[in-house]
Formats: structure tokens, sequence, C-alpha cells
């Protein structure tokens, strides 16, 4: 797309007359421009208008189980489904129980918590086979947070002391710290799903594109870290408070270190016991995962022969061993959040629920895409929203999509979220009569359980060297997160990530070259004259490549590159020559001085002479700021001044309107505009109207 100026204005008759090549046109269609009010009328009428098709039509969007569920195939799918979510039932009861201990709240929420996603997800959910509930990062992010609350409210050790002026907004009882710890994890999730429910609102569902699979994966590897080390106190059957602030997986590993002295030989004789029987059994079922119909509950198998092991051979009693405790039956009223808690916890929430909303998104559109269905991003996020906000009621703790789960259940015939609601039954079961069964169990078996469940994310480190061959911007970000994740903080390690992220797609559009092109043949296929052989360049006529937007940011770098890839800098070209001027000026005699000019001049020109047009492919170019159209004119203008015509081809549409809106074409200066569709009209038109350097008329 080139302009033409010439001294004499010459119109586009004249054209035919000199003999110039007439580049191919297409006729624009002519847009039909609506008023921006008219716009937002339009689609606030839409949005706003009510019908008895508008309705039902949004009860379906808004509740997707009425639209799925009158469609079952009961014959078909009803044997998976159940057989999915009983097993997935049966894993989540230790592993609630565990992550219960993660999220420093009692046993007895972690079922809570899982009970209540299953159906709500189920409810509300587009995806038919995640799984809903526990996720360790989640629940080391609200443990943190009501470790810090519990410091900050007085509450210093693991006893359930209380503290005078600490109420129960809901029966103005004094509040024990569990009681308090609990209020701290419905607000701080109450507070978390309002903020998915307010993204779901403004349809920023697209949130979720930004956050790369490799940073995801970096701050899941780096969370687990900090998960292990935090689970090390239970392995030796020590009582020590939670590091909080920076650097807390260092502070945590030198406590260890100092208090190894400390060690409960009872725990640590039982944490060794059920890691070796858990992690060769977790590779058993991974391995024949294939042949097997379900996989084998062996987490179950170890808490329940733990939990008789502890019972009968009274390790509380007798070596002071941390147990469960307590677990009561059935249902607590509900309360409401504490709303003088939220100004505390506002900024933790907002982290959390973006990771819960992001892994949620991740793991269903995987499935989804596999299994050959769509799933709403925007439906998601109020789905995952209202599985945090209704529980809070009910004392629960923030949930997501769990990955080990919902392969478990994919892989064991799960058809729909049927499975959610059997998986809700089986939990049910526990709650009203199987619970308390579970008092002995010692806190290091959840221990285990819980760092056991954390191999996937701790195998990553294996992978790095492959990670590097394949994408080295994708292991850097990594690398970054998890580091960021593990040894600073882990809400920083996320935005650390976002970050890195961009800086370094910014990067990519900083660090992009001009390419020479060459064409095949007589093909139109101009390729890098450096990548391939064989290909032909023009004479007279050079073409270049940027393969990135031209914009504020890399404008400056765009014309050094290019100047340097023409081998002509007209700036300091320029420079010399004003150099040379003003010697000349200054001195009597400048006769010697002027001959050195010519002299000089003669050389550019036996350089240069075949060098009369360049051609710049911006088929790469995605769009341009008005930085970028800047940039253009000066490299039209001083190569014009040097006698060389610039030409732009294959401009995509939003550069041509740039282009257009910036004042790169001016019909008053006698400047038009003329579209190269193809790189090789470009060169066919810049041949006809070959001209020597320094002649009048110009083309840019």
């Amino acid at each position: 797309m080139p302009v033409e100026e010439v001294c004499d204005s010459v119109s586009a008759e004249d054209d035919a007359n000199t003999g110039l090549d007439v580049p191919f046109l297409l006729e624009e269609c002519v847009k039909e421009k609506v008023p921006w009010k008219e716009v937002l009328k339009r689609k606030v009428g839409k949005k706003c208008s009510c019908s008895h098709a508008r309705v039902k039509a949004l009860l379906v969007d808004s509740i997707p189980i009425i639209k799925w569920l009158p469609r079952y195939h009961f014959k078909d799918w009803i044997i998976g489904d159940a057989m999915s979510g009983l097993i997935v039932a049966i894993l989540l009861v230790p592993q609630s129980i565990a992550y219960s201990l993660l999220a420093e709240q009692d046993p007895i929420y972690g079922l809570y918590t899982s009970f209540f996603a299953s159906i709500i997800y189920a409810l509300l959910g587009t995806s038919r086979h995640i799984s809903v509930g526990m996720f360790g990062v989640l629940c080391l992010l609200v443990g943190q947070v009501v470790d810090r609350e519990l410091t900050l409210a007085g509450y210093t050790s693991d006893t359930n002391q209380t503290i005078m002026g600490n109420l129960d907004n809901s029966t103005g009882l004094i509040c024990d710290r569990s009681c308090y710890a609990i209020m701290v994890g419905a607000t701080l999730t109450f507070t978390a799903g309002v903020y998915q429910v307010l993204m779901g609102l403004l349809q920023v569902g697209f949130v979720s594109v930004f956050l790369s699979d490799s940073l995801l994966s970096g701050f899941a590897t780096g969370a687990s870290l900090t998960i292990l080390t935090s689970q090390m106190k239970y392995f030796l059957g020590l009582h020590l408070p939670r590091v909080q602030g920076w650097g807390s997986l260092i502070k945590t590993w030198i406590c260890l270190l100092k208090n190894l002295g400390h060690t409960n030989i009872c725990d640590l004789i039982t944490s060794v016991v059920c890691l070796l029987v858990l992690v060769p059994t977790k590779e058993l079922n991974n391995r024949f995962k294939a042949k097997l119909k379900a996989p084998i509950p062996f987490e179950l198998f170890v808490v329940i022969a733990a939990t008789l092991a502890s019972h009968f051979g009274k390790f509380k009693e007798t070596y002071d061993s941390a147990v469960a405790g307590n677990i009561p039956t059935g249902f607590m009223p509900p309360q409401l959040p504490n709303w003088s808690l939220i100004p505390n916890i506002a900024v933790d929430a907002f982290s959390i629920a973006i990771v819960g909303f992001a892994i949620t998104v991740s793991l269903s559109e995987m499935f989804a895409k596999k299994h050959g269905y769509m799933v709403d991003p925007n439906q998601e996020m109020y789905a995952i929203g209202f599985c945090n906000i209704i529980p809070s009621f009910f004392r629960c703790f923030t949930t997501s999509a769990a990955l080990t789960k919902t392969l478990v259940k994919e892989s064991t015939g799960c058809q729909t979220q049927v499975s959610g609601l059997v998986t809700a039954l089986v939990l049910l079961l526990v709650l009203l009569v199987i619970a308390p069964l579970f008092y002995s169990l010692q806190k290091c078996v959840l221990a285990v359980i819980i760092v056991v469940n954390l191999r996937g994310a701790l195998q990553k480190f294996v992978d790095i060297p492959k990670m590097w061959r394949a994408n080295r911007v994708d292991t850097i970000i990594w690398l970054v997160t998890m580091s960021t994740s593990a040894l600073v903080n882990t809400e920083l390690g996320l935005l650390v990530g976002v970050l890195v992220s961009a800086f370094c797609v910014l990067g990519r559009t900083q660090s992009a070259q001009v390419h020479q092109l060459g064409q095949a043949g007589d093909r139109e296929i101009f390729e890098d004259i450096g990548f391939y052989k064989g290909l032909q360049t023009q004479p007279g006529v050079a073409v270049f490549r940027y393969e990135a937007p031209i914009y504020y940011a890399n404008q400056t770098l765009f014309k050094k590159s290019l100047y340097r890839s023409v081998g002509l800098d007209p700036l300091k070209e320029k420079a010399r020559r004003r150099k040379l001027e003003k010697q000349r000026n200054q001195k009597q005699g400048g006769e010697d001085l002027k001959q050195e000019m010519d002299v000089s001049t003669d050389v550019y020109l036996l350089q240069h002479t075949s060098l009369h047009a360049l051609v710049i492919d911006c088929s790469p170019v995605l769009f341009l700021d008005t930085a970028g159209v800047n940039a253009l004119k000066e490299v039209c203008k001083d190569y014009k001044e040097l006698g060389v015509n610039v030409f732009l081809a294959q401009c995509n549409i939003s550069v041509i309107d740039s282009l257009r809106r910036g004042g790169y074409y001016d019909p008053k200066k006698g400047i038009k505009e003329i579209k190269f569709h193809t790189v090789g009209d470009a060169i066919s038109y810049a041949q006809s109207s070959k001209s020597k350097n320094g002649d009048c008329d110009t083309v840019v």
C-alpha cells in the first residue's frame, strides 16, 4: 500500500501514459455508520427485553441442568455416572478430612465443602466431567489467611483458647480458636465467591486466557513445595506455629531443623509406614489404570487401618499423637459471614477467586475439547462463584475443580454431572453416620495423604529439560513463577508470573527482526533469503518483512532494524552530508572539500545505484498505533530524500484504517492511496516507476 508524491501533480490517468503498472484494486464495501447512541440503545433493549421466551432462555442458561437433565439417557449413562460418583466419593472422604488440616479447619468442614460443591456445580456447571471440591493450592491460600487472622486476633497456639471480645455474630457467644478459624475461612470464601459472580456478570470470563499453562503449572508447583513444607511438622509430630510473611518456606525449614529433637517417634513411624504403602500403590494404580475399571482406593484403606491402629493402640493417650478429634454428625445452622473481616481479607480473596476460576475453566475446557462439547467460561464463573457463596453460610471454604479427581471421574465412565449428585449422596451418608468413627485418626496420616497427592506437581521438576528444549520462554515463566511462589510468597508468585508472561510477549515484539525476502521462481512466494536456498531477488527492488506489530514500544527498533537490513541508514547519510557541507562553508578555498564531498557522494551512488525501491511486506503487522504510523512516515520521508521509493504491501484492514486515520495518505499534498494486495504487484509497480537517485518524482 504505497503513496505517490510528484512535484508536478500527476493524475491517475497519467499512469497509463508514463508506463506505470496499475495495481489490482478491490472495491471496498461502504459501511453504514450507526451512531453510538443507537448501538447502545439496541444492546440495552436486547438485554432488558422481557418475554416468555427471554425468561425461559435466561433460566436455562443460568441453570444448565434444566437443559440437559430431561435429555438424560438413563439406561446408557446411569451405570457410568453411579460408578464414577461412588469412586470419587470414596476418594473424597480421606482427602476432604486431610485438606481441612491444610486450610486450618476442623475435619467436618472439609466434608461439608465437598458435599455442597458437588451439588451446586451439578446444577450450575457446563462441564460434564470435572469434579469440584478440595484443591491443595486453594486450601493452602485459605490456611495462610486463616492463620494470619488468628495471630492478629491473639490466638497464638493450636489450643482452643478463647478471647473475650471475639464474638460469634450469629449467636453472640464467645468464639474459641476453632470457631474463629472457620469464621475467617467462611468469610474469605464468601468474598471470593462474590468476586467470581461479579466477574461473571461483567462477562470477563476471557481473563482465563491470560493465565498460560506454564504460569499455572509453575504456580501449582511452587505452592506444592509450600504445602509439602507446611505438612512436615505433622510428619514429625511437632507442635509449631505456621510461619507467616515472605520467605515462609525457608523460615519453616529452619524452624523444623531447630526442633528435630522434639520429634514424636510414634508419628514419625506412622508417617513412614503410610508413605511406604501409599507411594507404591499409587504407582500401581497409574501403571494399570488402563486395565482397572476403577482405581483401588488405597487411601481409604490406609485411613481405616491407621484409625483402627490408633484407637486400639491408644496412640493419643500413650504417645501424645495429634488426632483428628471429635467429628460431629449432621449439619450446623447457617450463619452470616463476619462483615468486619472483609476489609482485611479482600485482597487475598481476589487472588483466590482468580486462581479458583482459572483452574476450573482450564480443566473444563480441556475435557470439553477431548470429548467434543462446549463449555461457557462466564457460566463457569457463576458456577464456581456460587459453589463458594452458598456453602460459605454453612462454614465451608473455597473450592475449585481438581485434576486428580476429574481424571478418576472420567476414567470410571462419567457421562454427566449426575455423578456429582451421586458423590454428594455418599458424602451425606458419611456426614450423618460415619464421620465420628475417624476420631482417632492421626494428623500425620492426613499429612501423608496430602503430600502423596502432590506427586504430579512435584514431578514437573523432572520435565524441566524437556520443557527447555520445547520452549525456553515458557520454561523461564515456569521457573520464575515457581520460585517466587515457593521462596517468596504464594500470592505474589501468581502476580509475578502474570507480569513475566506479559513482559515475555512484549519482549518478543521487541526482538522481532526485519528479514529480506526473495522470490521462489515465478511463483507468488516470498520468503527469507537467509532461511531458504535458491530464492531470487529483484533488480533494483529490495523486499523486507517485519514480523511484529509496529507500535510505541518497538517503533524505534523497527526503523533501526530496517536501516541495518537495507544497508543504508538515511539519518547517518544525511548527517555525514551536513557535516561536509558545514566544513566546506567554514573554510576558504573550499574546492578541495567540495571535491571530497563529490567523491563521497559518488561512492554512495556506486554502492546503491541499483536500489531505487523498497517494498515492505506488512502481512505479519497485526496493528499500528500513532507511533507506528509516524515511524512509517519517517521511513518514507528519509528514503525519499535519497531517491528510494517505499511501498507497503499486503496490509490488513486494521493497518489500512490506521494509516488513513494517522494521515499517512494526504490527497491535499498530492499523496494518493494505492493498495498492493500482493508483494508481486508492488514489485511490478516499483520496476515500472524506476527513477534515478535524486529525480523529482518520488513514490513513498
